[in-house]
C-alpha cells in the first residue's frame, strides 16, 4: 500500500481525528473510508447526470447507417 504525505489546515485536522477516535480507527483508516465514499459518490453523479444527457439525445430523424453507406460510396 502507498503511503502519501498531506497538508490540513488544524481545523480539519481535529474533525478527522475527531471521526477517527468515534470509529476506533486511525486517521489513515479514516481518511481511506472518507476518499473512497468521496469518489464512488462522484462516480454515481456522473453516470447519473450521463444517463440524464443520454434520455435527452434526439434523433436527427434519418437513416444513420444508410447516410453513412452512401457517403462511403462517394
Amino acid at each position: 500500500m502507498a503511503k502519501v504525505m498531506i497538508s490540513l489546515p488544524d481545523h480539519l485536522l481535529a474533525r478527522l481525528d475527531a471521526q477517527a477516535a468515534e470509529r476506533g480507527t486511525t486517521r489513515s483508516a479514516t481518511l481511506r473510508d472518507l476518499a473512497e465514499a468521496a469518489l464512488g459518490e462522484r462516480e454515481r453523479l456522473l453516470a447519473e447526470r450521463m444517463a440524464e444527457l443520454e434520455g435527452q439525445a434526439e434523433g436527427h430523424g434519418g437513416d444513420v447507417l444508410t447516410d453513412l453507406k452512401a457517403g462511403r460510396r462517394a
